[in-house]
């Protein structure tokens, strides 16, 4: 099969090494004009005899004007040939190049279309992604509600005792609430910060419940909790976001006051997707940029009120929490660090 035979829409074997033809029309041609020619110089130089050949005298001169009569033009036949040859060669070369870039072209086409359907797939996935990422925070933000409001819900003292007649009545003691609530321990008060687990944490959740009800730590806790869902509707998990943990000292310098580059290995997240996702967010969410100032200026109010105390241990253990996390991240969008 020639190339002109091979039918286009066939994409292998369109470009292979060309099947070169022994003889072709203009070799048969060129022969046939050779051989005419040669009968014809034969004729004149044998038959008719002109007289300037026969006569004696400069035989060399004579010689070589006869090869040149007879020899030129069956070169100028076979360059002729030749050159006829190789422009017949170039338009079939041409022909199948042409055939190789449609092919390639539609090859080109076909993979886009594939490329396109693919990438369709996946954006459909992230948006699924992103309800699913969305429906968990709302189940955590109605479970944490649920917590606080629990917490909140505190037995009534009854004040309408009656006193017996001629017996002294008590006289009402001056106790607050903070001081009928038990003490938040250190470690209560780190496992608050983090969050329960699942569930299943009943430790989690026992903590948790205790630090709602002390005033101090409830407000952070909540600040927290609000900065983190508002975190979750973008993606972003504080799970995922493993920290470099700090040296305790520089959080004693941090609740002594020292701002700026002396304390910039506090901001231990580095995550350039959600640090960049936080500060567009940052300028664009008015309610998101209120909350995660309001979360920044409790946190530190109460690291400073809790490294007083604290072990190095205990303040390590701080630092890896969810919210710690969550401060380190919004605290270098902020600038805290810088």
């Amino acid at each position: 099969m020639t190339d002109q035979t091979r039918s286009p829409q066939t994409p292998l074997g369109i470009y292979d090494k060309p099947h070169k033809e022994r003889i072709t029309a203009v070799e048969v041609v060129a022969l046939l004009l050779t051989i005419i020619w040669m009968l014809g110089t034969a004729i004149f130089f044998l038959v008719v005899k002109p007289t300037g050949f026969t006569q004696d005298g400069g035989g060399a001169l004579v010689f070589v004007v006869a090869m040149i009569a007879i020899f030129m033009p069956v070169a100028m036949i076979w360059v002729a040939a030749m050159a006829a040859r190789s422009s017949q060669i170039m338009r079939q070369e041409s022909h199948r190049l042409q055939s190789a870039i449609d092919s390639v072209r539609q090859a080109y086409i076909a993979q886009n279309q594939k490329a396109n359907t693919v990438s369709q797939r996946s954006v459909a996935e992230k948006i699924d992604e992103i309800a699913a990422a969305h429906q968990r925070s709302e189940s955590n933000m109605a479970r944490f509600s649920s917590i606080r409001q629990e917490a909140k819900t505190v037995e009534p003292r009854r004040t309408d005792t009656v006193a017996e007649p001629g017996a002294q009545p008590d006289l009402p003691l001056a106790m607050t609430q903070q001081d009928s609530l038990p003490e938040l321990l250190s470690h209560e008060f780190i496992q608050a910060l983090n969050f329960p687990e699942d569930a299943n944490d009943k430790a989690g959740f026992k903590a948790l419940r205790k630090a709602l009800k002390d005033p101090r730590a409830s407000h952070l806790i909540q600040a927290s909790q609000d900065v983190l869902t508002l975190l979750s509707q973008d993606g972003i998990y504080m799970d995922d976001l493993p920290p470099e943990i700090a040296r305790p000292e520089l959080w004693r310098r941090f609740a002594a006051g020292e701002r700026g580059r002396v304390i910039a290995a506090l901001g231990g997240i580095r995550d350039r997707a959600s640090l960049a996702l936080s500060h567009a967010r940052m300028k664009q969410d008015t309610i998101f940029r209120d909350a995660s100032h309001h979360f920044l200026r409790l946190f530190d109010r109460q690291i400073s009120a809790f490294v007083e105390n604290a072990s190095d241990a205990e303040i390590q253990a701080l630092s890896n929490t969810r919210t710690a996390r969550a401060f380190m991240l919004l605290g270098r969008v902020a600038g805290t660090f810088n």
